[in-house]
């Protein structure tokens, strides 16, 4: 196991690590999480005080054989088919939780699109361009990070695709 940095002890995630190292701009949002709540995303979204059209979930999908990261609106679900054509893929399954975690090193509810373990493919939804920032998880549950699409685009190597329905 890798060793954690001084800033990944005092509180900082793989992904606010990233960031800070990336020099981009930030805003950290803690809040309380509760387990009992059906939805992380819209748990987010409430607790920020966030449209869920800002707020975005990261998914962990399998195409042809190859894991990637899909980030959809909160509000919203993935469609499944339109990821693996964003990715020039045919076919898209979600991926194995247990599997997603250990790929990114992150826990169900709280995996981010950076910092991850293994960098793994990443299709943003389009719909992220229309708002000036969005927020993402900052890799723990109760923690997000709100950002510039375009910087998430830069910093995960995106594909932007309309991936996401309402």
């Amino acid at each position: 196991m890798a060793k954690k940095s001084k800033k990944q002890q005092q509180g900082g995630t793989p992904a606010t690590v990233a960031l800070t190292a990336a020099g981009v701009p930030f805003t950290i949002h803690a809040y309380d999480h509760d387990p009992a709540h059906p939805s992380y995303g819209e748990e987010a979204a409430e607790a920020m005080g966030v449209s869920p059209e800002r707020v975005f979930k990261t998914l962990v999908a399998d195409v042809d054989g190859t894991l990637t990261v899909a980030v959809v609106p909160v509000a919203g679900t993935l469609d499944l088919k339109s990821l693996a054509t964003a990715v020039g893929g045919k076919r898209a399954a979600m991926a194995d939780p247990t599997l997603a975690e250990r790929t990114t090193g992150y826990v169900r509810g709280g995996i981010s699109p950076l910092g991850q373990r293994k960098k793994l493919p990443t299709v943003l939804d389009a719909s992220a361009s229309a708002h000036p920032t969005i927020c993402v998880s900052a890799g723990r549950r109760g923690l997000e990070v709100e950002l510039s699409p375009e910087d998430l685009t830069k910093l995960t190597e995106a594909v932007v695709a309309p991936i996401g329905r309402a």
